[in-house]
């Protein structure tokens, strides 16, 4: 067994994705759960590109990351200057961060088009940036862009570039798969070859995913004796993104045997979630390893050999990882999936038979009909509670009305008002939205959050709707699909009318009824 260091570049590389975009704050709360989750390298960017940076690193500077370091990012010194007179090096010398990861070029292409240099020149460029760098105390990590490119080219001269970062004293040196382009056969071989060139030096490899081989080139490399991997959570990245760490992790540990993450793998659901939330991007249901079908059985057969052994059909146990099991409910369903649901709902079936049939045929009566349940795990549990007679609503409606209005110019206001009813008293609450779900979303929290504090941890994570039966035009039957987080899973539900508004309320109340039972299962309180 061999510890691999994981080398988190979320922060920078994850952060050229597109459309992601991160506050100073919300960068900070990744950082933090970075370093609580394990990973020994924290990259925090570019000291000085922007003021947000700036500001990033100055308010990372005053938290406590424990063993994770934080590393900078930078460029080898500009042609014709020495190192300690390039600002650029000069503010990463200066900086607080111990590690200072360095990028040099190594393919003729970049050297001769790009910088502008000879092949010396470039060699004598990664020496003195890095040796100034260790110089000043700093551990220099040195990642050799479009490595294997220049690898296929000419050999010898790009293990040459990682040759000098490595005697200017380099504490790694990183070849990089920056086009995503190598197969991990080749990744295999290569990286063999150069550990053989340079029997003495630490590998590390960071590789992109244009080639949907990001995972798998990475876990070659560690088996050819790299002995670091950089990546970013979930695989944020520009174009196709980079290597998932979130995938390489448990697949380094449980798979190679592997010592990772001080064995802190059961917080890699929880990590994968709450960075794709902080990004405001919706968690992939089908993240290997962490997403909410990662371990979801929706067959008759499965289930039943799934009941029978969890190896049948999943290739570890999901707890492991931090995730859980799902068996899925459709018209597919047997007995097996009714009776696993029910209980992990809290509700032992076994001793009724008769119930778990009327739940089934339930559940195909109602699928006929449009709804979806799948994908709406709140609303099965809180189906199996109607039809076994143990439901209590979290209030009862008397009334709502919306309405919406454009006035002369372009603006548009949707009022919602609910009356309803909550431990025997009468309320009456009104909300304003950008759209009658948001507006009744509104008026509903506003009634009950005094009184039901669990409402405040509620979010909508993502709102679907779809016309079940096209040809009928706006009086078409709408299916309504809500997921709602609370920051520690997701949750989905469903509402089905001919009325999008009351499809949309059917599937609002399930999600907040559900969200409100997690957290009275999880020992807070939840009513007033």
């Amino acid at each position: 067994m061999a510890h691999i260091y994981l080398y988190d570049t979320t922060l920078r590389d994850g952060l050229q994705r597109e459309g992601m975009s991160l506050s100073v704050g919300e960068q900070i709360a990744i950082a933090l759960r970075l370093a609580e989750a394990g990973l020994e390298y924290i990259e925090a960017g570019f000291p000085s590109s922007n003021p947000k940076h700036a500001e990033f690193f100055e308010q990372l500077e005053r938290e406590k990351l424990g063993e994770s370091k934080v590393a900078a990012f930078g460029m080898t010194r500009r042609r014709g200057v020495s190192a300690d007179q390039d600002p650029a090096l000069r503010g990463m010398a200066d900086i607080f961060a111990p590690v200072i990861t360095v990028v040099g070029k190594t393919w003729d292409l970049h050297i001769e088009k790009v910088i502008r240099v000879d092949r010396e020149e470039n060699l004598r460029m990664i020496g003195d940036t890095v040796s100034f760098l260790v110089a000043e105390g700093k551990e220099v990590v040195y990642d050799a862009e479009h490595f294997f490119d220049a690898y296929r080219e000419h050999p010898e001269y790009a293990t040459q570039c990682l040759k000098a970062a490595h005697e200017a004293g380099a504490e790694w040196v990183t070849p990089c798969d920056t086009n995503g382009a190598t197969l991990p056969t080749e990744v295999a071989r290569i990286i063999r070859e150069v550990a053989a060139a340079l029997p003495n030096a630490k590998l590390g490899i960071h590789t992109h995913n244009d080639s949907e081989c990001a995972v798998a080139t990475s876990l070659a490399a560690v088996e050819e004796g790299a002995r670091m991997v950089q990546g970013t959570i979930n695989g944020y990245g520009e174009r196709c993104g980079n290597a998932n760490l979130i995938s390489i992790a448990p697949s380094l540990a449980l798979k190679m045997g592997h010592e990772v993450l001080g064995g802190r793998l059961e917080q890699l659901t929880s990590l994968s979630h709450f960075v794709a939330e902080t990004a405001n991007l919706p968690p992939d249901h089908w993240a290997p390893y962490v997403g909410h079908n990662a371990f979801a059985h929706k067959g008759g057969m499965h289930v039943a050999g799934m009941l029978a052994h969890p190896r049948a059909y999943e290739h570890i146990d999901p707890q492991l990882v931090g995730n859980g099991r799902n068996m899925v409910v459709s018209e597919l369903s047997g007995k097996g999936t009714i009776l696993s649901r029910a209980r992990d709902a809290g509700v032992d079936l076994e001793a009724e038979p008769e119930k778990i049939q009327e739940i089934l045929g339930r559940v195909k009566e109602l699928e006929h009909n449009g709804y979806q349940f799948e994908v709406a795990d709140a609303s099965f549990e809180l189906l199996i509670e109607r039809e076994i007679g143990i439901y209590e609503p979290l209030f009862e409606l008397e009334s709502y009305r919306v309405i919406t209005e454009r006035n002369g110019g372009d603006t548009v206001s949707t009022e919602a008002t609910i009356k309803l009813v909550h431990a025997g008293e009468r309320i009456v609450s009104t909300g304003e939205g950008n759209g009658p779900v948001n507006a009744l979303d509104n008026a509903l929290r506003r009634a009950l959050v005094e009184r039901v504090p669990a409402l405040d941890q509620i979010d909508l994570v993502n709102f679907k709707v779809r016309i079940l039966d096209a040809d009928r035009g706006t009086d078409a039957t709408t299916r309504v699909l809500i997921e709602s987080g609370d920051g520690e899973g997701t949750w989905g539900s469903v509402g089905v009318s001919e009325n999008v508004i009351e499809a949309s309320w059917e599937a609002l109340v399930d999600s907040l009824e559900h969200g409100v039972r997690r957290h009275s299962r999880s020992g807070a309180a939840t009513t007033a």
